[in-house]
């Protein structure tokens, strides 16, 4: 069923008697209700602050017990959200980690946010949404509001999540209420946090989308309600689609723009000035995050479904999959000019996050890297004063490995520098002087006006 904007609100009137819906609607209006988030990463750690911060009780799930354990003691594991503020959230009793999944039947709303990686195959792996919807079955009952945050092609909500909580015998819309919302959180954004960014939000049913309105209205500026779930869905792929192929374009002109003795970056900072009708994109060795490098090839996936090719988008992920062997292209042409070859050469990879100035390693591009200069011999280590040592990774094996500290000696004994992530603690200025060279993939050198003989733009 679909349902046109605004219609949640004209419900019929036999709604109004005090059963499971109305008791969850009052509870999340008065802020009486128990919210539990599941899933207590970067996107779910937030939403607990945010929701504990506007008066609800929050119950926070984790399969892993040593986040649980971390928590309950105090102590975040997130870069952006402090130790401080964990502590506070345990003292004002508003915030109850755990393992324990039978808490589930504690809440009025349950709020999913687990990974959507891809396969190898690039196809989405809907493993831990699946999961977390047999984990939430034996637990449902009348009355609760269930919300998918984790990206993922427009459909899942409908055809994976419902079926899966339908399975105990309750029948959504009716017993229980089911919603998509997908998340917003830019980690490292202090301008475009959670608690600042308009919330898309689709019901299944009018039921639904009422229940979930009223659940985010007090914690984001805006609620923008739209007609279906997959109208939601659909939108976050966007969103994340039209980066994807953005940063495609200006990846590929980067490449050509270095043959044409070209600077990229002062020519998107030319651009820029245009007040409209233009948005700057920024080139790099490849693309970093849980979203712009993933979500695209979800929509590519289930367009395959409707017989359709999406060939925008799969060129997009063709440029930006082939940016870290351009990357490893200029490196080697670069120890060429120092009469070396990748073979044997010390590297130093600085970054390993996938963006500046955040803790958040997954799918970053220094890994892609990593891996292959490892494979052509040389021998690699990295820095990165958020990231003191790798996690074990899906795709790489580099767990344990620890950073370096940026030592004289150290950078001293380096044959390349890499510039993977551009950390803004970065004191590039000294990191120059002290290298023998160094390969900026990030324009982060760009004001260092000394020793710029040893610079590669990459």
């Amino acid at each position: 069923m679909r349902i046109s904007i605004g219609e949640s609100r004209r419900l019929d009137e036999s709604n109004s008697a005090v059963g499971p819906f109305q008791q969850t609607l009052e509870a999340i209006q008065n802020r009486t209700a128990t919210v539990g988030v599941i899933g207590l990463g970067y996107v779910g750690l937030p939403l607990v602050r945010i929701f504990a911060r506007a008066g609800y009780s929050v119950i926070g799930f984790d399969c892993d017990p040593e986040k649980v354990r971390l928590l309950n003691q105090g102590q975040s594991y997130i870069k952006h959200i402090t130790s401080d503020e964990i502590s506070e959230l345990l003292d004002s009793d508003k915030f109850v980690p755990t393992c324990d999944v039978k808490r589930l039947a504690d809440t009025h709303a349950i709020i999913i946010c687990v990974p959507t990686p891809l396969s190898k195959n690039r196809e989405p792996d809907l493993s831990y949404i699946e999961g977390t919807c047999q984990d939430i079955q034996p637990h449902l009952r009348p009355g609760q509001l269930v919300v998918l945050e984790s990206t993922t092609y427009p459909g899942t909500t409908r055809e994976v999540c419902k079926p899966l909580l339908e399975a105990g015998g309750l029948c959504a819309g009716s017993d229980f209420f089911l919603a998509f919302s997908p998340e917003r959180e830019d980690p490292g954004n202090p301008t475009h946090s959670a608690a600042f960014i308009p919330k898309v939000v689709g019901g299944l049913d009018p039921k639904s989308h009422q229940l979930a309105v009223e659940l985010y209205k007090p914690i984001v500026p805006k609620v923008v309600e739209v007609g279906s779930p997959e109208v939601a869905e659909a939108c976050k792929i966007l969103e994340n689609t039209y980066r994807s192929v953005n940063i495609a374009l200006v990846n590929e002109l980067k490449i050509l723009f270095e043959r044409m003795n070209i600077d990229i970056w002062e020519v998107i900072r030319a651009a820029s000035t245009k007040p409209f009708g233009y948005q700057p994109f920024y080139p790099g060795p490849g693309l970093g995050g849980h979203c712009i490098p993933i979500d695209p090839f979800y929509l590519s996936w289930v367009a395959r479904r409707y017989n359709f090719h999406t060939r925008f988008i799969e060129l997009a992920g063709e440029v930006n999959t082939s940016m870290p062997e351009y990357v490893i292209q200029r490196i080697t042409l670069a120890l060429n000019q120092h009469c070396k070859s990748i073979r044997g050469s010390k590297v130093g990879v600085l970054g390993a996050a996938y963006k500046k100035d955040v803790d958040d390693p997954r799918e970053s591009p220094s890994f892609e890297l990593m891996e292959r200069l490892i494979e052509l011999g040389a021998d690699v280590s990295y820095n990165d004063p958020f990231i003191p040592r790798l996690p074990s990774m899906r795709h790489y094996d580099f767990e344990g490995m620890k950073s370096q500290e940026l030592t004289p000696e150290y950078l001293g004994s380096l044959d390349c520098v890499l510039i993977s992530t551009d950390h803004t603690c970065y004191d590039w200025n000294r990191i120059v002087r002290l290298s023998r060279l160094v390969i900026d993939t990030r324009n982060a050198t760009r004001e260092v006006t000394e020793h710029r003989e040893k610079i590669w733009s990459a």
